[in-house]
């Protein structure tokens, strides 16, 4: 059984913003948000949501979607949770699946 759709959250580099995605490709779609490839994105480029902090699998669209849908009606402190009870120091995932952005760049 394949899980080929994510739900995810980024946070900026001091992370007191959170943005809240869904993706059938993380490594891509995380390199879009770093580049702004997507003219559709101003909020990540804007407070430079490009730091990975959480992300869960589904095998469908439909669950990532009404996932992403529940965590964006969450209030902060709830999606603060949801993020510390799988990465309790909140560290920067991106390199688990992409190079963007870069190592170093991520404190």
């Amino acid at each position: 059984m394949q899980y080929n759709f994510f739900t995810y959250i980024l946070t900026n580099y001091n992370r007191t913003v959170l943005y809240t995605g869904v993706t059938n490709d993380l490594p891509r779609r995380l390199y879009e948000h770093y580049f702004g490839l997507d003219k559709r994105e101003n909020f990540t480029k804007k407070y430079k949501c490009f730091y990975l902090v959480w992300f869960e699998r589904h095998q469908f669209i439909t669950h990532a979607i009404e996932r992403e849908k529940e965590i964006k009606g969450w209030k902060r402190d709830k999606k603060d949770d949801l993020i510390a009870r799988s990465n309790p120091e909140w560290k920067f995932l991106n390199q688990d699946f992409s190079e963007w952005p870069p190592i170093e760049q991520c404190g």
